[in-house]
């Protein structure tokens, strides 16, 4: 994968990929993840797979990966995807108990959007290790599906 540019413009630099790589997929997760963490802090952190009720399908399942519970009640659910030979996956993740009281004020990622980090001003909340690949560019879909739990609309 390409080196990221260095534009600093929070705590880790803005990957950028090669377009053949990434068609933006991969970036717009993360601002799909910074628009739901962003100015809350992590209740719980916990590998699973989740039942929601959607508004347009009834009750939908989500596949297996990482559920964020926040200071608000709100579930966020960053599922794995696998299209054929496109693919996004969470191999681990480390929350900082240290750190988890403190407000989330970004999302990051490294090593080609293989290391997500969650931070607050004092550093690392949370950090996952991704692994994924666009398989056939750009024809499979891949990127964590996110969705919402909004407090009491539990299966």
């Amino acid at each position: 994968m390409s080196e990221a540019k260095a534009n600093l413009t929070e705590r880790y630099h803005v990957e950028v990929l090669d377009p053949d790589e990434d068609d933006g997929t991969m970036p717009n997760t993360v601002q799909k993840l910074r628009d739901q963490v962003i100015g809350h802090k992590i209740v719980k952190a916990e590998r699973g797979a989740a039942r929601y009720k959607s508004p347009y399908f009834g009750f939908e399942d989500r596949g297996a990966g990482l559920i964020l519970t926040l200071d608000n009640g709100k579930r966020v659910i960053l599922a794995e995807t696998n299209d054929c030979c496109a693919f996004t996956e969470l191999e681990s993740f480390f929350l900082n108990v240290e750190n988890v009281d403190h407000v989330i004020t970004g999302v990051g990622t490294t090593d080609g959007f293989t290391r997500w980090h969650i931070y607050a001003d004092f550093g690392d909340i949370l950090s996952l290790d991704v692994d994924w690949s666009a398989g056939n560019p750009f024809y499979y879909g891949y990127g964590f599906d996110i969705a919402v739990i909004e407090d009491g609309d539990n299966a």
